[in-house]
């Protein structure tokens, strides 16, 4: 074991040495308020002294201050006035999630007027609650009256994820609030493609299950249903993520092979894949777990037509840096962070135990392959659940190999009719879905109600950071040893 293995395997990832002080500058801004001038004067002058210079410590310094910049820039600097009755132009972010006889869905106000009837821009976002009477749409624009109230009650994990995500608080807008209402601005692509998947014909959690996993369009899953999918420990396929992207990515890939036959065909079929990849995204709203597919496999896109190394770590890193870069809020948002978690730990752990694993037969080799990135995606992510929700899931361990190739079936099927919506494939379609959601969901049902599937676990922050610098530690202990030279034979 040799620190010099390490430093070597560092220098293959330009991206990780340049997202740690990145997150290192957000973190300082989050704490600690800086004037933008000095970041920026700071930023010019250490760039410049990196590129005289050649100097890491500079190019690092200057990343530093990028972070922290970052923050500086999208930090709130309108804010809306809590407790009072405001005249406001609101738009429907969502599609409203309808519980009883109230809907709820995240809005953004663009402006409000005060007393004295002066408009005032503003750019914050609420979580808008209604009667269903409204019958509230996804992209609506309305004036309205209400009251916008900071979060209050519940856990602090959960307000200081609306406070990351750039929300303001609650709105609550009475039956006679709306003073005019006017259909959605402009095409969205999103809400093409649950109109779309609604033409199926699909009924109750089957629809809602479709909707959810194709397109990322969670409005209709009830309590009961997230509450089963969270203690089965399957929850991750409610959320377009990694799986859903690679779906698209392959297909394309697959129905455009014969383009390398043309001249200049491997690019033309490159730039179709990547905007597929891309408008797939857009369909689902730009979840960051869906960007953060995106954009890996964008990068693994250009790899292939370059003919160049592909590192799955470094175009992660890239990834995260390009979203932080973004939106520096997603440091702190609990989606993020489990995505990126997982991902990182089936890299760094799960992709070399299933080479150590590997056997000459293939039946077996997925069925060990899809065993051990479960387990170390559930072991890399359990501190953070755990004090974050509270449960720790044992039973998506067992369930999550079958869980994923229904969800995978679902997921296919539902990308084919939003590709080729013809009346002759929706009874097919239709029947398939069907089967294969309630197949799923029946399955989670049970790994729910097993009686030591879930686990209640309340984990301190101190104890959670505690346990991820052990992984850290193991992960720096694995990466100081000699990588082993290996010997391709011809066949």
């Amino acid at each position: 074991m040799k620190l010099r293995y390490l430093g070597e395997r560092l220098e293959g990832l330009p991206m990780l040495r340049a997202l740690l002080p990145v997150v290192a500058g957000i973190l300082t801004a989050m704490h600690f308020a800086l004037p933008l001038w000095l970041l920026v004067g700071g930023f010019l002058l250490c760039g410049a002294a990196a590129l005289l210079l050649r100097s890491p410590l500079h190019a690092a310094a200057m990343l530093f201050l990028f972070g922290a910049g970052a923050v500086e820039v999208h930090g709130p600097v309108r804010q809306l006035p809590a407790g009072r009755s405001l005249l406001c132009a609101v738009s429907i972010g969502e599609f409203p999630t309808v519980r009883g006889r109230t809907c709820s869905a995240a809005a953004r106000v663009h402006a409000w007027r005060d007393e004295a009837g002066r408009w005032h821009p503003a750019d914050a976002l609420v979580m808008l609650r209604a009667d269903t009477a409204l019958h509230l749409g996804s992209g609506e624009r309305l004036l309205c009256r209400g009251v916008v109230r900071p979060f209050s009650g519940g856990a602090a994990s959960y307000r200081r994820l609306m406070a990351c995500r750039g929300y303001a608080g609650r709105m609550w807008l009475p039956k006679g609030g709306v003073v005019e209402r006017s259909a959605p601005a402009g095409f969205s692509l999103h809400r093409a493609a649950v109109g779309r998947l609604a033409e199926l014909g699909l009924e109750g959690e089957a629809a809602a299950l479709c909707r959810a996993m194709a397109v990322g369009e969670r409005s209709g899953l009830t309590p009961g249903l997230r509450d089963r999918y969270a203690r089965s420990g399957t929850s991750h396929l409610l959320a377009v993520s990694g799986l859903h992207v690679g779906i698209v990515f392959a297909a394309v890939n697959l129905l455009l092979g014969w383009l390398p036959l043309l001249r200049r065909g491997h690019l033309v079929r490159s730039l179709l894949a990547v905007a597929c990849i891309w408008l797939y995204a857009a369909a689902t709203g730009f979840a960051p777990s869906t960007v953060r597919a995106a954009v890996m496999f964008t990068l693994l896109q250009a790899s292939l037509v370059s003919s160049s190394d592909y590192a799955s770590l470094n175009a992660l890193c890239a990834s995260a840096l390009l979203m932080l870069a973004w939106n520096p809020g997603y440091l702190f948002d609990i989606s993020f962070q489990l995505s990126y978690l997982a991902v990182a730990a089936i890299i760094l752990w799960g992709v070399p135990l299933c080479r150590r694993l590997r056997s000459r037969w293939r039946g077996v080799n997925l069925l060990v392959d899809s065993v051990v990135v479960s387990l170390v995606a559930t072991v890399a992510t359990a501190p953070l659940v755990a004090h974050t929700f509270g449960l720790l899931s044992l039973s998506g361990l067992v369930v999550n190999p079958v869980a994923v190739l229904l969800g995978g079936v679902v997921v296919t099927g539902s990308l084919l009719w939003l590709l080729f919506p013809f009346g002759v494939l929706r009874p097919l379609l239709s029947a398939l879905l069907t089967a294969a959601a309630e197949g799923l969901d029946g399955l989670v049902a049970a790994a729910a109600a097993w009686r030591w599937g879930a686990v209640e676990v309340s984990l301190p922050g101190g104890a959670a950071a505690a346990l991820y610098a052990l992984m850290a530690a193991a992960t720096l202990w694995g990466a100081c040893r000699k990588p082993k030279k290996t010997l391709t034979l011809p066949r």
